[in-house]
């Protein structure tokens, strides 16, 4: 076949033949009387080799190597090739989520689209410093679109940084908890955390509320209790249980009986929360500082009941925790003393 028969059938322009010839990776059998090249059906199988190979993205030098040496092996090269697709897709993503921000900031000038750029240059600085002062620096200028804040805020590592982040996220006027849900279900803990974290800090953002519940099932405890926090403040009951377990466990167990005692004050939730106080007491595990921590958490519930309990935890046969019990039974009293001299008068 002559050199325009094989582009009309393989697809490959004559440009692009002629120059596989010069570079010797697929030299025609043959010329024809006039001088013209001519392919024999090998060379038209070596030409669909060829474009085979190309179509991983091997460069021509490559493909040339892959043909002529018997010892080359594939599996090195498609690792490498692997790894360079794998790099270009993560900048192609870069670019599309940069291209999107932009898009949401909704510039009405090119002023707008550079001020953008500025900012999502500044928020990839590796200065911390740097990176906050680029926020705080916008908060009082141009609004700055949700998902750019919350795209930083799911990356931000210093928590100072992520602080300023997560301030000027909620006061940006977008779907605060839509630009962050995906992070709550990401499979890396650390983005994870970040999102729940964020979205703690504005729980009464429409949908923030079942986020935050769903959250509660979250095999890290961190993650478990940004949101059992957040919910308990905001007297959400799901969350008993998980800040029953901080307390035992020890992790923020204070913010933690804080929460309880706001939970306290619904009817609904305080037999519930001092039955599970309780029964973490008599637990065989509750060594003596569990047993104090669930002091100070029955400290932060009051009333008659929890006074009565705490009486009993002062016969405890471990001093500390008798002590402890002791004096805090005693402050309650101090308390309910104190509310009915203010009824009296």
């Amino acid at each position: 076949m002559l050199i325009g028969e094989v582009a009309r059938h393989s697809g490959v322009s004559t440009r692009m033949l002629r120059h596989y010839d010069a570079l010797g990776l697929v030299r025609p059998t043959g010329r024809t009387s006039g001088g013209y090249r001519e392919y024999s059906a090998e060379d038209v199988r070596r030409i669909f080799h060829v474009e085979s190979l190309r179509s991983l993205g091997l460069s021509l030098k490559q493909v040339a190597r892959a043909l002529e040496d018997p010892a080359f092996t594939p599996s090195a090269l498609v690792s490498d090739l692997i790894r360079c697709t794998e790099d270009r897709l993560a900048r192609e993503q870069e670019l599309l989520e940069r291209l999107r921000a932009i898009d949401a900031s909704a510039p009405t000038g090119w002023q707008g689209v550079l001020r953008t750029v500025e900012l999502m240059r500044a928020l990839n600085s590796t200065s911390a410093a740097r990176r906050q002062q680029a926020v705080l620096a916008r908060s009082e200028g141009a609004s700055v679109p949700a998902e750019l804040l919350a795209a930083a805020v799911l990356a931000e590592s210093d928590p100072h940084v992520a602080g300023a982040l997560s301030w000027a996220l909620a006061r940006s006027g977008g779907d605060v908890v839509a630009a962050l849900e995906a992070g709550a279900h990401a499979r890396d803990v650390d983005i994870r955390r970040r999102a729940v974290r964020a979205i703690a800090e504005t729980p009464e953002a429409p949908g923030a509320t079942a986020v935050l519940a769903d959250a509660l099932g979250d095999p890290d405890p961190t993650v478990r209790g940004h949101a059992a926090l957040a919910l308990g403040r905001h007297g959400v009951a799901a969350a008993v249980p998980t800040l029953v377990a901080m307390v035992v466990e020890g992790s923020h167990d204070v913010d933690a009986s804080e929460a309880l005692g706001t939970l306290f004050q619904d009817p609904g939730c305080a037999d519930r929360i001092t039955t599970a106080l309780v029964d973490e007491l008599a637990a065989p595990t509750a060594d003596s500082a569990t047993r104090i921590r669930l002091a100070q958490a029955f400290l932060e519930l009051g009333g008659t009941t929890v006074r009565e309990i705490l009486h009993q935890l002062a016969q405890d046969d471990d001093r500390a925790v008798a002590f402890v019990a002791s004096a805090f039974a005693g402050v309650l009293e101090e308390r309910s003393c104190e509310d009915r001299a203010d009824q009296d008068s």
